[in-house]
């Protein structure tokens, strides 16, 4: 079984049912698989084979869904792209990827035309709007294309991915999937969050990111479901979606909660549909955590908590667990193993004791493509080294704590920024608080703490200090305080500490 050949099988299986709706367009099983069939008759008729790359630089449509499964019954492995990244970005991914082939939305025609001269490995161009001289429209492709599957021999151990990290420090790293990586991923995702043929699995996180295309489109497609797709998140019209389609599966990054939990007639909407709602890609303080339970009035979360080079994959949190274990990444998951390890790789057993999570599994990732050092460094043993520290409770459940770059370690002593970010999520004017060391001149670094605040309050340092006090230890209290608007983050909802260190370096001098 590959991915493709899920999308194949559904249109044998059950050909009238809904595969995917976005917008006004409602496509049955039988039409997607013939639109991802006419997208992989036109790439291989353009020269594209077997393990060449195709990479896509697109938002959350209908297309999407079209191209990457008609990209992966090529063969070729599919490079979907941040469509918020700046050309000259998009650009260093599509020439490092070899992209011989790139799909994109119509708003980056003029930023294609204009790269097009120096990507010369790419022969295939396809837009979602109007074609040009050597740019096929798709919707050409689909009028035109082969509606049978394509008779390509495609084994589980062939390449089907490559997603590229983040890059929050320096360039981003293509973490080279599977697609035995992505069958036992769908099986793994399937029984843990309870996806089933029946559910209407509701995609507004971005399909290019690794948690909603391998965590929920997938899984989805690997049973049958269907797929409602939103363009971008509006949190009133998600709010309307979830009602008007009877939404049952709904995955965000925290703030999506939170901007949904501020809809003034949020109560307004029936959201009795969904019978599961998962979290992740960011950290969630246990304040934050218990407030969305109250406010959606269920406790039928989950929390994902894992990274792109596994698959995803790492730890989770069972709807059962919420509230006792709240703001915990959770334990593991099934087909994975998770542990935590010091600086030597041994293993850290006891509570509370800090060590970097580490995960093997089937899911977890080839390689770094084209970066045999960096993928030295994190695959030690067979394990994923993550780069997040954690504690481990009694029960064996990981709490993160910190990335490992995040760590500040101020007068000698190691201090953990999720800590004291679940004590700012309790002061009531906080809405969104991180913590960064910045440098000083007698601790070497200290605390500072970036707050956005609710709608009409205020905040000192004075006031801020006396609040935490009683909650930390007196060397963990930031020793200043910056008050923005809002703070700068990557698509997947993780917030850019690295430009706040920046911005803020000289805070203490």
């Amino acid at each position: 079984m590959n991915l493709g050949e899920l999308v194949s099988r559904n249109a044998r299986t059950v050909p009238d049912k809904d595969g995917v709706i976005y917008g006004q367009a409602r496509y049955t099983w039988r039409e997607v698989n013939e639109r991802c069939n006419a997208v992989a008759d036109s790439l291989i008729a353009a020269g594209v084979k077997k393990g060449d790359k195709v990479a896509m630089w697109m938002g959350n449509t209908d297309h999407f869904v079209f191209a990457f499964y008609g990209i992966v019954k090529t063969g070729a492995v599919v490079v979907p792209v941040n469509f918020r990244l700046a050309p000259p970005e998009a650009e260093w991914i599509f020439d490092h990827c070899d992209a011989v082939g790139l799909i994109f939305d119509s708003e980056f025609s003029q930023a294609i035309q204009e790269m097009a001269p120096r990507l010369n490995k790419v022969t295939a161009y396809y837009s979602t709007g109007e074609g040009y001289d050597g740019c096929t429209p798709l919707s050409e492709v689909y009028a035109a294309g082969k509606t049978a599957d394509p008779e390509i021999a495609i084994d589980e151990w062939d390449e089907s991915e490559i997603i590229y990290t983040s890059g929050t420090t320096g360039r981003p790293k293509g973490a080279v999937l599977t697609h035995h990586n992505q069958m036992a991923l769908v099986t793994t995702v399937s029984y843990l969050v309870h996806i089933a043929p029946k559910d209407r699995i509701f995609h507004v996180a971005p399909l290019f990111h690794s948690a909603e295309l391998n965590l929920y489109l997938n899984p989805g497609t690997y049973m049958g479901a269907t797929h409602v797709i939103m363009r971008e998140f509006n949190p009133q019209l998600v709010l309307e979606t979830i009602q008007k389609e009877r939404i049952t599966q709904f995955f965000g990054a925290p703030v999506m909660y939170l901007f949904m939990m501020k809809v003034p007639n949020f109560d307004d909407y029936d959201l009795s549909s969904v019978r599961f709602f998962g979290y992740g890609a960011a950290p969630m303080p246990a304040e934050q955590v218990k407030q969305m339970i109250a406010k959606f009035k269920t406790d039928s979360f989950f929390c994902l908590c894992g990274l792109t080079e596994g698959g995803p994959g790492g730890i989770a949190l069972q709807p059962e667990d919420q509230i006792r274990k709240a703001g915990a990444g959770g334990t593991y998951i099934v087909n994975m193993e998770t542990k935590l390890v010091d600086n030597d790789e041994k293993d850290v057993t006891a509570p509370g004791v800090v060590g970097e999570l580490v995960i093997k599994g089937e899911t977890t990732m080839k390689a770094y493509y084209k970066n045999p050092e960096a993928t030295a460094e994190t695959i030690r043993d067979g394990w994923v080294h993550t780069g997040d520290l954690g504690v481990m409770d009694e029960e064996g459940y990981i709490t993160l704590v910190d990335r490992k770059k995040d760590m500040i370690i101020t007068g000698g002593e190691n201090v953990y920024s999720k800590e004291i970010e679940e004590a700012l999520a309790e002061h009531p004017a906080v809405y969104q608080g991180v913590v960064i060391g910045v440098p000083h001149p007698e601790w070497g670094e200290t605390v500072v703490a970036v707050v956005v605040l609710n709608a009409d309050q205020s905040l000192t340092l004075e006031e801020l200090k006396g609040f935490l006090s009683p909650r930390l230890a007196d060397y963990k209290i930031p020793r200043a305080l910056k008050v923005v608007e809002a703070l700068p983050m990557n698509v997947s909802g993780k917030v850019l500490k690295y430009k706040l260190r920046e911005e803020y370096k000289d805070a203490m001098a």
